[in-house]
């Protein structure tokens, strides 16, 4: 369908907590639809409904080629260590911080046939799969950085050009 323009660090939807997909509908479709052609942007890993400006539990992704998505994802499991990873955003371009992530997750969650689907991954999926779970609950990775790492952050933030505008 499109690919939908994401939105940036202060707009309200990425702060709330997102409402479940109640009717897998034609808009549900076309939801699924714009968040997929909107993760194969080369350079994106996933996008949350919130990032596109949707407040529903639905969310894409896209790490070495193979794309997905669940909607009402839920039963996140961790495995693994926990390791501080590089991580961005594209709701927060341009700023790269450690944050702690679990090297394996398993999530599931719904198809738009009504299946039940559970995705595990390692490595950068697992880390996308911890990162998309955190925008429909109304967090940014930035939430997850320890007090000084975050201070920084929000000190550089300040400066780009974007924020600003």
């Amino acid at each position: 369908m499109a690919v939908r323009e994401i939105r940036l660090f202060g707009d309200p939807v990425l702060k709330t907590p997102c409402s479940a997909v109640l009717d897998f509908d034609e808009k549900t479709i076309a939801l699924v639809t714009d968040l997929l052609d909107t993760t194969k942007v080369p350079g994106r890993a996933g996008v949350a409904a919130p990032q596109i400006g949707v407040n529903l539990r639905v969310f894409s992704y896209h790490v070495n080629g193979v794309s997905g998505y669940l909607i009402n994802p839920e039963k996140l499991e961790l495995a693994g260590d926990a390791e501080l990873v590089e991580e961005g955003c594209l709701s927060v371009p341009g700023l790269w911080h450690k944050t702690l992530r679990h090297s394996k997750a398993s999530l599931s969650g719904y198809q738009l046939d009504g299946s039940y689907r559970t995705i595990h991954g390692e490595g950068l999926l697992a880390q996308a799969l911890q990162h998309e779970l955190d925008h429909l609950d109304g967090l940014l990775y930035l939430d997850r950085l320890s007090h000084e790492e975050r201070r920084e952050a929000m000190k550089t933030l300040r400066h780009t050009e974007w924020f600003m505008s």
